[in-house]
């Protein structure tokens, strides 16, 4: 039972939309967003390394990360299947993330691709405030998009994709007077990448992404009670080195940052806080990125870190290790993760593995969670 009580309290968290706690040591600006699975990592390649793959090397899950990568990819055509589960210390084995991802190269200079995701969030059971029992639901999320990714020069290439965002809550009246539908919204990706490695595939590669601009999500039919979606700024650059014709490492970072401003910080005064919480509920999309940068709060302390590294060995024995960086104030995410992958002719099998960290409330929902990823290079050279 008290599982089932944490799984809902984290569904409710998706209905509330953002939020910001004080605390007597200090402010915590946690900003929640309507459909939060979009920044669960999809990859079990990248989970090995921290979540860091915006400049990685390009394969079939680039349109999860970079979809500008995807022309200098080796192969012609390739898919990507990846499943994640989610809060596997609860016991759960209902609640997961699935993705499928595959590309198309048109000619040398471009390409068309595809990415789903799926979010399961199991089987949950409601009740009054009295402990009946009200009905079942079986809350689900996913998306799904379509990109096309262009060489612009034999450095730089640009992608661009369009998304469609679906987040079955809810329906109808669970027993609150509230009438619950579900949140649906397109949003857009633009990314760049710059590879600048030579011909041995020694040198250094950049990438730029802002992933999920979009429309705001809601749950009702009130239209002023809507929620931001994880708009994000990613910056990467790796650096590889080739020792010889076998052993290749590389190591790379990645900066995120969540184009979502925090909630005013509450007063104690009633109808303060309500027109503060009102005139954020009110900003718009285009309006709320460019706050993000000037929230009132320390703009360090918003941003992502992921250090990452892969070895790789004739290019079919791959080990990884990365760490993941967030500050307290933002929710305190901060853990090593392991991977490895094997590769064989035109299949490749990835796995990753979340080091545990953290109690409580900072337990990450992935500790102690194996994601395994398959990799199909179906077309040629």
């Amino acid at each position: 039972m008290k599982r089932k009580f944490q799984l809902l309290a984290f569904f409710c968290g998706c209905l509330l939309g953002a939020n910001t706690v004080q605390s007597q040591t200090g402010s915590i600006n946690i900003v929640s967003t309507a459909v939060p699975f979009l920044r669960i990592s999809p990859d079990a390649r990248a989970g090995g390394m921290g979540d860091m793959s915006i400049a990685a090397t390009p394969d079939a899950n680039a349109a999860f990360w970079n979809l500008a990568k995807i022309p200098f990819a080796k192969n012609r055509d390739a898919v990507a299947v990846n499943y994640t589960p989610w809060l596997k210390d609860l016991g759960l084995s209902d609640v997961y993330l699935a993705s499928l991802a595959a590309y198309h190269k048109l000619s040398d200079e471009s390409a068309i691709s595809t990415s789903l995701r799926f979010f399961s969030l199991g089987n949950i059971q409601l009740t009054d405030f009295s402990g009946n029992v009200l009905n079942n639901i079986k809350p689900s999320e996913f998306s799904v998009d379509f990109g096309y990714s262009r060489i612009l020069n034999n450095k730089l290439s640009l992608g661009v994709a369009i998304r469609y965002i679906n987040s079955r809550l809810v329906i109808g009246d669970v027993g609150t007077g509230v009438v619950y539908k579900a949140g649906t919204s397109v949003a857009g990706d633009v990314s760049l990448f710059y590879r600048g490695v030579d011909e041995s595939g020694a040198g250094l590669n950049w990438g730029v992404s802002l992933s999920n601009l979009g429309a705001k999500i809601g749950y009702t039919n009130d239209a002023r009670n809507r929620d931001f979606i994880p708009a994000n700024l990613g910056v990467g650059v790796t650096y590889n080195f080739v020792m010889d014709e076998n052993n290749r490492l590389m190591l790379g970072l990645d900066i995120n940052k969540l184009l979502v401003p925090v909630v005013p910080p509450a007063t104690g005064v009633y109808a303060a806080d309500s027109a503060s919480l009102a005139s954020y509920r009110s900003t718009s999309v285009l309006s709320s990125w460019f706050k993000s940068f000037n929230d009132g709060t320390n703009q360090l302390n918003s941003l992502q870190a992921s250090l990452g590294a892969e070895y790789a060995y004739n290019e079919q024995f791959f080990v990884r290790a990365g760490y993941f960086y967030e500050d307290k104030s933002r929710g305190n995410r901060q853990y090593f993760s392991v991977g490895a992958g094997f590769s064989m002719d035109a299949f490749q099998v990835n796995l990753s593995y979340l080091v545990p960290s953290g109690s409580g409330i900072t337990r990450n929902p992935l500790s102690n969670t194996i994601r395994v990823g398959l990799l199909f290079n179906i077309g040629g050279k």
